[in-house]
């Protein structure tokens, strides 16, 4: 009975733990985490350490369970904060139980571990030393207060190595599913990260600049803005692949896309779509501003010294098709194909220049 007791408990804390751990992976809890972040954690803490105490093993006025498990994560996670709101939670939890000898032992113990958890957190030891050490501290003082509290030697006999036991289980399990569950969240923003940014610059990709800019163009016509696209592409960059390498057009590459994040505006979005082409959407941009922006790029590119990783330095030019909706164009999803026919005018037209797309009638008549 004892140790089904104990095992219903360990379910049912690391039920809850996945829970907890999924809702929160967005701001996991961690020592630098925000007040709020840490006080809510401390509740949650406190308030899983009182279901605990309600599925406990009662002997007579004494109820044991795994209510310090809680205490011992969001300690050692959080800090002194939301280890000190669960301690605090778990103490008003265990008064309302009952007020007798074993509460207040129960108050006495749940400190102890706590500030225990809190000391062991700042040694200078490996995680799984100070994981050890901590539950093995705990298990200690548990042992002393139920030998204190309980006469029945049998019982005890039973229940200490049940509770050492399931204790060490839950909190090498709890530990194992918050960093597993951390882990795997980690490895999912990488890839989500790396499914929206190009591997070499570092710049949103056409799959991140497709989705950027069918939301970006519907908020356009809903709040009547001006919203300008700009397409570059960088003048006879085959030759530059040619004579020098593409180890040495990739560093070319690279630095184009500093120089046009820094030319910006901060909230302009800058992609690079495949190859030597880059795109930039003009939020809130009229064609005048845009091609003002258009015009500081390719002066910028043009007066530019690429440094190749041998040391040379080259000189590349820019051309530039702009499209602007509401001004160029009546219709967002006409943008990119716009701009696209700028910058082919810009490339036939003798290059290193900006283009800027016809107006409405004969955007129309083109589609």
């Amino acid at each position: 009975m004892i140790l089904k007791e104990l095992i219903s408990n360990l379910a049912l804390l690391i039920a809850s733990l996945f829970t907890y751990t999924q809702t929160t992976q967005a701001a996991p809890l961690s020592r630098s985490s925000t007040f709020r972040n840490k006080m809510v954690s401390g509740i949650l803490a406190g308030v899983l350490s009182n279901v605990l105490m309600q599925y406990s093993m009662r002997f007579d006025s004494t109820i044991v369970d795994l209510r310090h498990i809680p205490i011992i994560l969001v300690a050692y996670y959080g800090g002194t904060f939301p280890g000190i709101a669960a301690m605090c939670l778990v103490v008003v939890g265990r008064f309302l139980i009952g007020f007798n000898t074993s509460s207040l032992l129960a108050l006495l113990m749940i400190t102890s571990i706590t500030l225990i958890t809190l000391t062991i957190t700042r040694l200078n030891l490996t995680k799984r030393i100070k994981i050890l050490l901590t539950l093995t501290a705990s298990n200690v003082i548990f042992t002393g207060m139920i030998v204190y509290l309980l006469q029945n030697k049998t019982t005890l006999l039973v229940l200490i190595p049940s509770f050492w036991i399931i204790s060490y289980t839950a909190g090498f399990v709890s530990f194992y599913v918050v960093e597993f569950v951390r882990r795997s969240q980690n490895l999912l923003n990488k890839y989500k990260a790396e499914a929206a940014t190009d591997g070499l610059t570092g710049l949103n990709n056409v799959r991140k600049f497709d989705q950027s800019f069918n939301e970006i163009a519907s908020q356009a016509v809903h709040k009547e803005e001006k919203l300008s696209l700009l397409y570059i592409d960088i003048d006879h960059f085959k030759k530059v692949n040619d004579t020098y390498g593409h180890k040495e057009g990739d560093q070319v590459l690279i630095e184009l896309s500093r120089i046009l994040k820094n030319t910006v505006r901060s909230f302009d979005i800058v992609s690079r779509n495949g190859g030597e082409e880059f795109t930039v959407i003009l939020l809130d941009c009229p064609t005048d501003r845009a091609n003002e922006i258009s015009e500081r790029i390719r002066e910028k590119v043009e007066n530019h010294s690429f440094l190749l990783t041998t040391g040379q330095m080259i000189h590349i030019t820019v051309s530039i098709g702009l499209a602007c909706y509401n001004e160029t164009t009546s219709k967002p999803k006409l943008l990119i194909k716009e701009a696209d026919h700028a910058l082919y005018d810009a490339k036939q037209t003798g290059r290193n220049k900006v283009c800027i797309a016809p107006s409405h009638q004969w955007a129309s008549h083109r589609a």
